[in-house]
């Protein structure tokens, strides 16, 4: 394998001087570089990217941290990053599972981190954060000049689905949460509450956990026990998905029987029958924001700027009622 002596040999050169060739650095003359950079590429000179790692304490490579691979939800912000990163230098190393985080980033494997997975635990990233390692979360929220906080509109897009269902009507309404301790769950919930209150209404809440499954076993458990509410908002699609496979496995229609409102807008929710309203989220504007972020921190210094993104809500029909046909004069 070529080295940077082979260069200078053949170059006739200081290694020295071949080093700031390579790295576009010192005060070579246009000529000398040019030849010590034509002899490299004669030569088939590749840089081992670890030792520049060493020298430079810099990978090039941002660590994403994420719940899971599978899903829609997360495929569209992992594109969402990958995309950014292919107009820069940077490569991304996606992890799963949180329990290889504290190796990776205490190792320094990475230049910096985006993080969407509330297993990690707050402490352990106000522990690694510094101004040489800045981290992004995308799933909860900090005061750290290293440290961005980027967040869905989760208040924003809840009142919407509370008075979407609300001014059609319906008053027996009820809630299906996601994970507990969640950091979008909770804003969810504590705000469909507050606008339920606000209005006078005592809103049930059942607990699912994000996937479509828990949807399904509480609307098996409503049906049976013949409590099923007038209209359902779930913290996400997935919830909601199973909750109205159940309601029509029973033979009961959406949304005459029970108007759905679910958050994300993922694919399914767009073709499924009946059509999903939903929260619509800018998951590709997510990921790749928080990557752009990032980048623009590492390379040059630019403050993060915290911000929610816009959630809006999607009407479908799941959860439009149509009014029954005025009686014709006889």
């Amino acid at each position: 394998m070529t080295t940077i002596r082979d260069i200078a040999k053949h170059a006739q050169v200081s290694v020295t001087a071949v080093s700031y060739a390579l790295n576009n650095t010192g005060t070579l003359s246009a000529e000398t570089r040019q030849r010590i950079l034509q002899v490299a590429e004669e030569l088939n000179y590749h840089p081992n990217a670890f030792a520049r790692h060493l020298k430079k304490r810099q990978t090039h490579t941002l660590g994403v941290f994420i719940s899971s691979f599978g899903g829609q939800f997360y495929e569209d912000i992992l594109e969402g990053i990958h995309q950014t990163l292919l107009q820069t230098e940077y490569e991304m190393l996606v992890c799963p599972q949180a329990r290889a985080l504290r190796k990776i980033l205490t190792q320094r494997q990475v230049d910096g981190a985006i993080v969407f997975d509330s297993t990690v635990e707050s402490d352990l990233l106000l522990k690694l954060v510094a101004p040489d390692f800045p981290i992004v979360v995308m799933d909860r929220y900090f005061e750290n000049d290293s440290l961005l906080p980027l967040l869905l509109d989760n208040r924003g897009g809840t009142q919407e689905a509370f008075y979407h269902l609300y001014d059609q009507g319906f008053r027996h309404i009820a809630f299906v949460a996601g994970v507990l301790h969640n950091f979008d769950n909770t804003e969810r919930q504590e705000t469909f509450l507050a606008e339920a209150a606000r209005n006078g209404l005592d809103v049930p809440v059942y607990q699912g956990d994000f996937v479509e499954s828990s949807g399904y076993q509480i609307a098996t458990q409503l049906l049976h026990e013949g409590t099923l509410p007038e209209a359902v908002f779930c913290a996400n699609d997935q919830m909601a998905i199973g909750f109205i496979k159940a309601v029509q496995e029973h033979a009961l229609r959406v949304p005459d029987d029970v108007a759905v409102v679910g958050f994300d807008d993922i694919l399914t929710a767009r073709i499924m029958r009946p059509t999903l309203s939903t929260i619509g989220a800018p998951r590709f504007e997510w990921g790749a924001q928080a990557a752009a972020q990032l980048v623009a921190y590492l390379e040059h210094a630019a403050p993060f700027a915290p911000q929610r993104l816009p959630t809006h809500l999607i009407v479908r029909e799941s959860s439009v009622r149509i009014p029954p046909p005025s009686p014709q004069p006889s």
